[in-house]
C-alpha cells in the first residue's frame, strides 16, 4: 500500500520560486523512488494567482481568499488519511496560528518547510499593534516549535530554528542540471549582456548598482537584461526588460554573459538561499554577488564566482569579466561543477526522501 503525502502550500504548482525550485522538483522522485501517493493543496488557486498581485479586483480577491479558507477546512477532515503532512510557509496567511494548531492536532507527522525570514515583523514604521496579528507572523514560530521536522534553506535560518526545535535539515534551493544546460561560448565577438533574474518586488535592488553600471559604461559596452520586471528602466543604462514565464526562463538566462546578484545589508537577506547565483552558475555563467549570507556558501570567491561589497569591487570584477573571455569561461566552468556537486536536484533528492521515510518509520 502506498504511503500518502499531503502538501499544504500557498501557491499553485509551478508558479512561485520558493516552491518551484525547492520541493516541487522532487515530487516525481518521491513518488517513484519512495512509493508515495502525493496530494497537493494550494491556498491560492490558479485563478487567484492570475490577479493576486494586480491592482483592483477586490471582490474577486476576497472571494478567492475565502475559498482558500474553505479549502483548508475541507483539508481538516482528510488529514488522518496521510502519513505525512508537508507544510510550506504556513497553512493560512492571516491571524493567529489557529489552523496550524488544528493541523498539528489532526496530523500524524508534520514537515515544516520554511523559506526566507517569513517570521520577521516589519522594521519600518507600521506600529499598529494589530499588524503582526493580521499578518500572522506567529504562524512560522508555532510550526517551528511543533513540527516533527523542519527544512530550512540557509545556515542563518537553520540556527534560528534550532532555538525551538533540534530536528532540522538545511537544504538550499536547488537546480535541475538536466534542464539548466550551458550554451555560452564565452566570446567577445558579440555584444555582451549583464543579466539579472527576479521579480517586480525585488528589481528595485538592481538600482544599488546604478553608479556601478554608469562607471562601467565609460569603458565597456553592454546591455542589462532584466527578467521578471518587464517595466524596469534605469536612466542612462541600456536595458532589455522581459517578463518571466516558465517556458522562456532558461532560454532567457542562457543569453546572459555575466549574472549579477546585488543585495542590501539587511537581516531578511540572511534568509535568502542564493538562488539567483545558483541559476547563473548552473548555466556556466559567472556570477558577481554581494558578499552576504548564504552567498558565502554558494560561491567560492575567485573560483566559481565573485563576492563583492563596495562599488569599487563591483566595478573591478565586472570590468575584468567583460574584458577577459577566458576568465568568464574558467569561472563559468567551475560554477557549473559546483552546482552539480552540491546544489543540484540529483545531489539532494535522497535527502528529501530520507526525511519523509524516517518520519513514517517512526
Amino acid at each position: 500500500m502506498n504511503k500518502k503525502l499531503l502538501i499544504i502550500c500557498p501557491y499553485p504548482v509551478g508558479c512561485a520560486p520558493s516552491q518551484r525550485l525547492k520541493y516541487e522538483q522532487y515530487l516525481s522522485y518521491i513518488e517513484q523512488k519512495g512509493g508515495y501517493q502525493i496530494h497537493i493543496s494550494p491556498f491560492i488557486s490558479p485563478a487567484f494567482w492570475q490577479i493576486i498581485y494586480r491592482p483592483g479586483n477586490l471582490v474577486k480577491k476576497i472571494y478567492y481568499t475565502l475559498s482558500g479558507y474553505a479549502r483548508r477546512l475541507k483539508n481538516l477532515f482528510t488529514l488522518y488519511q496521510y502519513d505525512v503532512v508537508y507544510i510550506h510557509l504556513w497553512v493560512t496567511p492571516f491571524g493567529p496560528p489557529v489552523f496550524e494548531w488544528l493541523f498539528r492536532k489532526l496530523s500524524k507527522k508534520i514537515v515544516f518547510d520554511i523559506d526566507d525570514l517569513v517570521y520577521t515583523k516589519p522594521s519600518h514604521s507600521i506600529s499598529h499593534r494589530l499588524i503582526p496579528f493580521i499578518k500572522g507572523y506567529g504562524k512560522p514560530i508555532y510550526l517551528m516549535k511543533h513540527a516533527n521536522h523542519i527544512i530550512t534553506c540557509t545556515p542563518y535560518l537553520d540556527r534560528f530554528v534550532r532555538q525551538y526545535n533540534p530536528h532540522t535539515t538545511d537544504i538550499s534551493s536547488t537546480i535541475n542540471t538536466q534542464t539548466y544546460l550551458p550554451v555560452n561560448t564565452y566570446t567577445n565577438q558579440k555584444p555582451l549582456i549583464i543579466g539579472w533574474s527576479g521579480s517586480k518586488s525585488t528589481s528595485p535592488y538592481l538600482h544599488l548598482l546604478y553608479g556601478v553600471f554608469k562607471r562601467l559604461l565609460q569603458q565597456h559596452q553592454f546591455t542589462l537584461l532584466v527578467m521578471g520586471d518587464e517595466n524596469f528602466v534605469m536612466e542612462g543604462v541600456p536595458v532589455q526588460a522581459v517578463k518571466w514565464t516558465a517556458d522562456t526562463e532558461i532560454a532567457t538566462l542562457q543569453q546572459i554573459d555575466i549574472g549579477v546578484y546585488p543585495l542590501p545589508n539587511e537581516e531578511w537577506v540572511l534568509g535568502k538561499s542564493g538562488l539567483k547565483a545558483l541559476q547563473y552558475m548552473a548555466l556556466g555563467i559567472p556570477a558577481v554577488a554581494t558578499a552576504i549570507g548564504a552567498n558565502y556558501r554558494v560561491i567560492e570567491n575567485g573560483v566559481s564566482g565573485f563576492l563583492v561589497q563596495t562599488d569599487d569591487e563591483w566595478v573591478e570584477r565586472l570590468s575584468s569579466l567583460l574584458s577577459d573571455e577566458k576568465l568568464r569561461q574558467n569561472i563559468g566552468i567551475n560554477a557549473r561543477k559546483r552546482v552539480e556537486q552540491l546544489f543540484s536536484v540529483q545531489a539532494n533528492a535522497g535527502t528529501y526522501l530520507s526525511i519523509l521515510n524516517n518520519l513514517v518509520q517512526g
